[in-house]
């Protein structure tokens, strides 16, 4: 017989969360403290902090375990979209799409394509946003029979909705691989997912900070804790999500080495350790005294949580007077880039940076100042070219008297 787990809105400590009740169970209570639950003495109960993205999670893990989850005292509108669009005033008429309901062919049609993408292994994050977009499609044609929708049905919801709504290019691009993945069920939808039109990724130079920039950062985080982890973010080139991953278990530091198990793309690889942050990491560990994770969040046992990281990340950036826009995966373009201009190769950046095609690396890296530096100017080289044929004057190409 299956275990129930069941949800519940919890107001703790002046936020909105979500109460995670059960009859204790070790195999329970050990895959919601993974997930980064929290105890709480006053209310006794572990919970998390009540997002969309945290329910899927939990639903999703606990149901994994053979757990049946209840979640029918959660807000029915409460919305399961992740990629949240630009903010913007919207006319009276427009009725939000989190209070729309949807036919029971429709919420069939969601939950057949979510264990669709369970069948074909997906990560928890694709699933999320598939997911997502999907159910912002089906809402949209809440009215209509799935059978009754064509192509043209789509790009409708393409303009209305992903355009219109601001959605970013990269958001787009997940909505259409979504929608690619969701013909396959054969629900009876006339479109050829062959024919969606993918539009081009955003070629954007990434925010690279500088080695002072780096230092600055690094002086200006007071707490330990906060110092350790940026400082390891930048040095391994880490993935805030591999950093959180990261058990005792995973350092070497007799060989100045991470293992980081799992990371994107399911593989693992092994990460340089610098040897100026294997004395703050000690000192970390002998202050702070981790118990499964290197760094673990309030609750012991835990991982630490990615919201607490961007927020401290972001004081000492403003204490360190950095007005770049900067996020943990800043120290990760900073890190490929730094590699790069000290002359590696990038055979050796796309192994540490855990990539599959260096094609991939290139882009990540973009163009270093140094080399851009190295570029010698034509006219200077033309001008050096000339000056040893003559020697009469210091630049005879741009001084000399073109009347004598």
């Amino acid at each position: 017989m299956k275990k129930t787990v069941k949800l519940v809105p919890l107001q703790h400590r002046n936020k909105n969360n979500i109460a995670i009740q059960f009859v204790y169970d070790l195999k329970i209570k050990q895959c919601i403290m993974k997930l980064g639950a929290k105890w709480t003495k006053t209310h006794k109960c572990f919970y998390v902090e009540s997002t969309s993205k945290n329910k899927q999670t939990i639903y999703y893990n606990l149901r994994d375990i053979g757990c049946y989850v209840d979640y029918s005292a959660m807000p029915k509108n409460q919305s399961k979209i992740y990629s949240k669009p630009i903010a913007k005033v919207k006319p009276r008429n427009e009725v939000s799409n989190s209070v729309i309901e949807m036919p029971k062919t429709h919420t069939d049609a969601l939950q057949a394509f979510e264990d669709y993408l369970l069948g074909q292994r997906k990560s928890a994050s694709t699933i999320h946003t598939y997911s997502n977009f999907i159910q912002l499609f089906l809402k949209f044609y809440s009215s209509r029979e799935l059978s009754s929708l064509d192509f043209r049905d789509v790009e409708i919801f393409l303009e209305q909705v992903m355009a219109k709504r601001g959605y970013s290019v990269s958001s787009h691009r997940q909505c259409i691989s979504g929608l690619k993945h969701f013909s396959k069920l054969e629900l009876g939808l006339n479109y050829d997912p062959d024919d969606l039109f993918m539009p081009k990724k955003d070629k954007k130079l990434p925010v690279v900070l500088s080695s002072t920039e780096i230092v600055l950062i690094l002086r200006a985080t007071k707490n330990l804790k906060h110092r350790a982890i940026i400082g390891l973010l930048y040095s391994s080139g880490l993935r805030i999500g591999e950093l959180l991953k990261l058990q005792l278990g995973d350092l070497d530091l007799e060989r100045n080495a991470i293992y980081v198990k799992q990371s994107k793309g399911r593989k693992d690889r092994n990460c340089t350790l610098g040897h100026r942050i294997r004395p703050m990491l000690l000192n970390y560990s002998q202050t702070y005294q981790p118990k499964v994770y290197l760094f673990e969040g309030e609750q012991e046992g835990t991982p630490y949580n990615a919201t607490s990281i961007r927020q401290f990340l972001k004081r000492s950036c403003a204490a360190a007077n950095i007005q770049k826009h900067v996020t943990p995966h800043t120290l990760r373009h900073t890190y490929a880039t730094h590699l790069l201009e000290n002359g590696v190769d990038i055979r050796y950046i796309q192994e540490l940076l855990g990539h599959s095609r260096p094609e991939t690396t290139m882009i990540y890296t973009h163009v270093t100042e140094r080399k851009i530096n190295e570029i010698t100017n034509p006219l200077d080289s033309a001008i050096q070219k000339f000056n040893k044929l003559d020697n009469e004057a210091a630049n005879p190409l741009l001084y000399r008297n073109s009347n004598k």
